[in-house]
């Protein structure tokens, strides 16, 4: 009776083991299993207060400009150059392409986007874009709203996101030199992306450029977008403000500030040749003013000088060695002159008479 009596106490305590240790399960399973619960699917980049103020001091305009020009230019991205910007067209895991991120970044609120005005973008409170009216609607893409007033959300699915049909960016590009600093620099100022769609009604291709955006207020979160700008090396090691900031892309210029206010093609007309000689023309004059700016030396004089004194020093060098080869033996022959003549010269006695 004894040993029945222990062994009941000691499967009673294995029972309440095993249920102690099925709860601590359940609640360690719970716990891990809440923080993926709560969170959030959004997959744009959240700004921490030191990429906010890094942003800011990098966004600042330089005080002492003393020489500035604006120009407009079309980036494709069906061109190698630029194809980094298009692809994935579908997001993969953490990466997305440009238009995806912009749009996304747009639908959660955290950037402004702006009414479209060719060559007039005017970043006021009147110009703001509504992301419903201006957007959703006028480019036909599917949505759900939830929620109203300040609290309503724009749900798009990833697939109805249009970013395939965007091959087209109008960016705004300052080139400018800074006396304070001493630096020239051409940094992008706003980005504009262009819808193409095939229009199978009139069986053509249109074109429609779709809101403005402030680079600097795209600034902080393209710098955490990576994308990959090589088919042969696909370390992923620049971002998408890199791209832009070193000039990465290449594009044609299609209009510069003027007075005028005109385009290229309403300068010089629609003839392909002379629009490409204009736009060479700009191209030079801007590699003219920088290459002015600091003093440089013909390569050619330096070389041909260098190659000068390298030889008067070489013929220096072998007329010394052959004055040290020469001299000794000149010396040597002179002495063995001297002494063969002592011994050869007979020596008189001569004794004066009286």
């Amino acid at each position: 009776m004894k040993s029945l009596h222990i062994t009941g106490l000691i499967l009673a305590l294995f029972v309440c083991s095993s249920a102690v240790f099925s709860q601590n399960q359940d609640l360690q399973r719970r716990t891990r299993q809440r923080p993926s619960e709560a969170a959030p699917t959004d997959k744009t980049p959240v700004l921490s207060e030191r990429a906010k103020i890094k942003s800011e001091e990098t966004s600042k305009a330089p005080a002492h400009v003393v020489w500035l020009r604006e120009m407009y230019r079309d980036i494709d991205l069906t061109k190698d150059n630029n194809a980094a910007l298009y692809y994935p067209v579908q997001p993969m895991g953490d990466r997305m392409n440009l238009f995806t991120t912009i749009f996304k970044l747009m639908a959660d609120g955290k950037i402004t986007a702006y009414k479209y005005r060719y060559g007039k973008e005017s970043f006021t409170d009147e110009q703001i874009a509504n992301f419903e009216e201006d957007i959703l609607k006028k480019f036909e893409i599917m949505y759900q709203k939830q929620g109203t007033g300040d609290n309503v959300r724009y749900i798009v699915d990833d697939s109805d996101i249009p970013s395939s049909e965007v091959l087209d960016y109008q960016i705004k590009e300052a080139s400018y030199f800074d006396a304070a600093t001493g630096t020239y620099k051409t940094q992008v100022t706003a980005i504009c992306p262009v819808l193409v769609r095939k229009d199978y009604n009139i069986g053509d291709t249109t074109r429609n450029a779709m809101f403005w955006i402030p680079y600097e207020n795209l600034r902080p979160y393209l710098s955490r977008a990576m994308l990959m700008t090589s088919d042969y090396n696909n370390v992923i090691t620049y971002s998408m403000d890199d791209f832009f900031s070193k000039g990465m892309y290449k594009g044609d210029i299609i209009q510069t500030v003027n007075m005028r206010d005109l385009s290229l093609a309403q300068q010089v007309g629609d003839d392909p040749e002379r629009l490409k000689q204009a736009q060479d023309s700009i191209e030079n004059q801007l590699k003219a003013f920088r290459s002015q700016l600091w003093f440089q030396q013909d390569t050619a004089k330096v070389v041909a000088t260098n190659n000068k004194n390298a030889n008067k020093t070489s013929r220096t060098v072998k007329r010394g060695e052959k004055d040290k080869v020469e001299k000794p033996k000149a010396e040597k022959q002179g002495k063995q002159e001297k002494s063969s003549a002592t011994k050869s010269t007979p020596t008189k006695s001569v004794r004066r008479t009286r």
